[in-house]
């Protein structure tokens, strides 16, 4: 991403070696990987994972007012992940990346999001009219930001609390029968109308889906927001939602009660 294969650091200490194209990028680069640590650390997990996957990053010069610089910050998504970067998500990131600039004396006062460009050949109209030809398929898997996270049957977990109910969920299943089984959609990204949602745990129990969302500490203050999403998901076929405090995860009997309870209300 940066001039000459130097990391963000080495360029936004030395600015003068490297290009102001360079030095924009960097101080763009630097924003975003501070935002991101940001948003996972205070449970947005979800807008965390999506900021790793931007393809590339820039700061557009807006204007200089009482001798401080103002950017614009414009984020490059391949294909589908444009979409996941909704008014909501970019409200949140456009946040995190004000409060980092500060520190920094300069200021942001707008975020952009953008598709990159796809490299185009000669036979275009052939390739644009191909039908039923390479379809895009949606993996529905989070990229991880930070330290080594918990795995389990090639499924990614956020944290050790999403892996131990992931794991009681595994043992309940384990004693079904084959024609009396459930599935366990572990992180999965769901689209309703104008959002783009990744429940914990979605589960699918006797003809009907449910889902299991794990409340980390960071998740105080978020009533409002859980209410919207919650009557969004159930408008889209959503049986039963519960929630379980990372505080009752602390021993297996705990959450096995839990699950046991979920099950009874999603089939009930």
């Amino acid at each position: 991403m940066t001039s000459d294969h130097a990391s963000f650091e080495e360029i936004l200490e030395n600015p003068k070696d490297h290009p102001q194209e360079a030095f924009l990028r960097a101080r763009a680069e630097k924003v975003l990987a501070i935002s991101a640590t940001l948003l996972f650390e205070r449970g947005h997990h979800d807008i965390a994972a999506l900021l790793a996957q931007v393809d590339d990053f820039t700061l557009d010069f807006q204007e200089e007012d009482w001798g401080k610089a103002w950017y614009g910050m414009i984020l490059d998504f391949k294909g589908p992940l444009l979409d996941r970067f909704t008014e909501e998500v970019s409200e949140r990131t456009l946040a995190v990346a004000q409060e980092v600039a500060e520190r920094e004396a300069y200021g942001i006062n707008s975020i952009r999001a953008r598709s990159v460009l796809p490299e185009v050949s000669a036979n275009w109209r052939q390739l644009a009219s191909a039908a039923g030809v390479a379809r895009p398929s949606n993996h529905a898997r989070k990229v991880r930001v930070g330290p080594a996270h918990p795995q389990a049957d090639g499924l990614h977990f956020t944290n050790e609390w999403e892996w131990r109910v992931y794991d009681t969920l595994r043992s309940r299943q384990q004693t079904l029968p084959d024609n009396d089984t459930l599935g366990i959609v572990p992180l999965g990204a769901m689209k309703v109308r104008d959002h783009v949602f990744e429940p914990d745990l979605l589960i699918t129990y006797r003809g009907y889906a449910g889902v299991i969302e794990i409340d980390g500490p960071h998740h105080k203050g978020r009533s409002s927001d859980d209410k919207s999403r919650e009557r969004l998901l159930r408008n889209a076929g959503v049986k039963y939602i519960d929630r379980i405090d990372v505080r009752d995860t602390s021993t297996k009997e705990e959450v096995d009660k839990f699950v046991t309870d979920f099950l009874r209300h999603l089939s009930g």
